[in-house]
């Protein structure tokens, strides 16, 4: 069964153990209902023999009261001298009095019913003892059953919880996974290349390529492999905080990005606005640029190609937060994916793993406690805000 059905079955379960609660418990009003025409009856019945003086009235009078008394199905015992049971009622079970076994089994319930209600009368003489009427003993499941049917019910959330924690994380790692050897497979299949043109002569290889040219690329490729692994080497520890400059990590990026422009978005200007004011923040510079480059990447893949701007921008936030902003001009982001934008495995592009974003939380959040969001649309583009907290002085 799919996740995303576990929330429906749970909301099921909850409804039918709400339906079976007002079922029980209306059953439970009616029973008390008439547990109320009873006593009624039973006070109306006390109220005509004491308005009638005739002894006869008297006597049936006591017999209808004893009648509505068994209609209420209270277990009673009455016993005599030597503890002797004379008269039974509403027991739970069949039981002969007049037997040695009889009144052996009926002393014994009896004790039960002392625990729970002291006996009526005379210690020495005639004494009723009685019990609680099964409308009680409903009464008494009720809170047992709630218990145990939120206990249930809250067992089974956190067993879904687990499990849906346990699919993400898993999706995540996939994601991870897979984005890792998108990374690795360009500057591998770059030093492959390199490596056919050492395999030529001068006179073959292609521009009379030189061989320090070609130990330069290669070079240039090896770094890369280094920053890659370095960055998921990272996001594997917790690495360690130091004041940062913004204006250093952006500059980094921008000059990153503005030698690739050509191949990662003809067409699209970069503006960059970090004032050299902007005050440091706590954070480790190989990650926190590698969020930055994933959420500007996401950018340039909205704009898809197509001439458009993608501004990022640094400015003093409220409450000792430093805030960085990227903006793009392009068609904003699908209303289907906006709740889910930072979630591994979830794409605006086809062919995407979802992960950049995914990563990009991890990073901010994660790492250096701050906050990443989307802010909400404008009638075009859209922006990314990511706040970092303030080094303290």
């Amino acid at each position: 069964m799919k996740f995303e059905r576990w929330p429906l079955l749970l909301a099921t379960l909850f409804l039918v153990f709400l339906g079976w609660y007002l079922v029980y418990t209306r059953a439970i009003g009616s029973a008390l209902h008439e547990n109320a025409e009873t006593l009624t009856e039973i006070f109306a019945e006390i109220q005509r023999a004491i308005a009638d003086p005739d002894p006869g009235r008297t006597d049936e009078a006591l017999v209808a009261l004893q009648d509505l008394v068994l209609t209420t199905d209270i277990p009673i015992v009455m016993t005599g001298t030597r503890d002797t049971v004379t008269a039974v009622v509403n027991l739970p079970f069949e039981v002969d009095i007049q037997t040695a076994d009889g009144q052996r089994r009926v002393r014994e319930y009896v004790r039960t019913l002392d625990m729970r209600n002291p006996p009526i009368g005379d210690p020495d003489g005639d004494r009723i003892h009685f019990g609680d009427p099964a409308l009680v003993r409903r009464l008494g499941w009720i809170s047992s059953l709630q218990t145990g049917g939120l206990l249930l019910i809250v067992i089974v959330g956190f067993a879904l919880i687990r499990a849906q924690r346990r699919a993400d994380n898993e999706r995540a790692w996939t994601s991870m996974a897979r984005e890792l050897a998108h990374q690795l497979g360009t500057p591998i299949s770059s030093l492959q290349g390199w490596l056919e043109v050492l395999k030529l002569g001068p006179d073959e290889r292609p521009g009379s390529l030189e061989e320090s040219e070609v130990a330069d690329a290669i070079q240039e490729d090896l770094v890369r492999l280094e920053r890659i692994s370095h960055r998921f080497e990272l996001i594997g520890r917790e690495p360690e905080l130091a004041r940062l400059s913004l204006n250093e990590v952006v500059g980094d990026l921008e000059r990153y990005l503005q030698a690739r422009l050509p191949r990662f978005g003809r067409g699209v200007e970069l503006n960059v606005d970090v004032p050299p004011d902007v005050p440091a923040v706590m954070g480790n510079a190989v990650l926190l640029a590698w969020a930055l480059e994933n959420v500007v990447k996401n950018a340039l893949d909205a704009l898809a190609g197509r001439d458009g701007e993608i501004d990022i921008r640094a400015f003093e936030g409220d409450r000792d937060w430093i805030v960085l902003q990227v903006r793009d001009t392009g068609p904003g982001v699908d209303p289907e994916v906006r709740d889910r934008i930072f979630e591994a495995g979830v794409s605006t592009k086809s062919g995407g793993w979802g992960v950049g974003l995914a990563l990009s939380r991890r990073i901010v959040q994660g790492v250096h406690k701050g906050r990443i969001e989307l802010l909400e649309e404008r009638p075009w583009g859209a922006t990314f805000e990511i706040r970092l907290p303030r080094a303290p002085a």
